[in-house]
């Protein structure tokens, strides 16, 4: 349980917020996080179920769109503040960036371009996503002072963090391009708290549904990631994926991943 010491911060790719109401505010009344982000909320602002999460006791800040991608950020206080997608007069983005100050701490909360096929605009797109993504950071942030970075980041960055790489070299998630993409926006000033706490520890947070048997045989990824600047990664006490809520009634094929700060 985290306190006025600590701070708890979790992520979840909930793939239609609409769907899985039931998953996460159970989570939330279990775990009772500091933030949860969440990413491809697939609901357009003005339908947003803001109604539907109020229960919660949460505050709620989103950027949507229909059908397609959408981030929210879901805090126990009001943000200090709040600003929405890249600000550098580059074309504008789909609802994927959601950065807030929460207890004086930049959080920002990114569902990174999944890619498609290497060989598709799509794939590029998502190169280009990262370094766009590393100039924001260099704009607006400080490596020298605390910040989170959470979300689906569509990379599994070490052979360990997926099964069978052998086979997914080609792959959008895994090829050399995306991970080194990955790698060079971490390098500005962020590091892996899993990793950090945990170098050897091999823990998924995605299983495909498309294959029902992916779970129990645990053939999966690890996709989504807590990251943090030197001062707060230095103070990161625990961080653990729930797999539980991957067996509920109607999954996201995602699960949560949480970490705890002390402050």
């Amino acid at each position: 349980m985290s306190g006025a010491s600590s701070i708890k911060i979790a992520t979840f790719n909930v793939n239609s917020l609409r769907k899985r109401f039931p998953i996460v505010l159970d989570w939330l009344a279990t775990h009772q996080p500091d933030v949860l982000c969440l990413q491809e909320t697939k609901v357009q602002d003005m339908e947003f179920p803001l109604m539907d999460l109020h229960p919660s006791g949460y505050q709620v800040t989103f950027r949507g769109m229909k059908a397609y991608n959408g981030v929210a950020i879901l805090t126990k206080q009001q943000p200090e503040q709040i600003w929405y997608g890249f600000d550098d007069g580059g074309e504008p983005d789909e609802a994927r960036l959601l950065r807030i100050l929460y207890r004086g701490i930049p959080i920002i909360n990114t569902y990174v371009p999944q890619g498609f096929e290497i060989d598709s605009p799509k794939y590029a797109y998502k190169l280009d996503w990262y370094k766009r993504l590393r100039g924001y950071f260099a704009k607006h942030l400080s490596p020298d002072k605390p910040a989170i970075w959470c979300g689906d980041m569509n990379v599994a960055p070490r052979p360990m963090d997926l099964h069978s790489p052998e086979k997914h070299l080609k792959h959008v998630c895994y090829h050399e391009d995306a991970r080194k993409a990955y790698e060079q926006t971490l390098a500005w000033g962020f590091q892996d708290v899993l990793l950090k706490l945990y170098p050897d520890r091999q823990q998924y947070t995605f299983w495909d549904y498309r294959q029902p048997s992916s779970l129990d045989a645990n053939r999966g990824w690890r996709i989504d990631h807590i990251l943090a600047t030197k001062p707060l990664a230095d103070r990161c006490t625990e961080v653990a994926v729930d797999v539980e809520p991957r067996r509920a009634k109607d999954p996201s094929d995602h699960t949560f991943l949480w970490a705890e700060f002390s402050l």
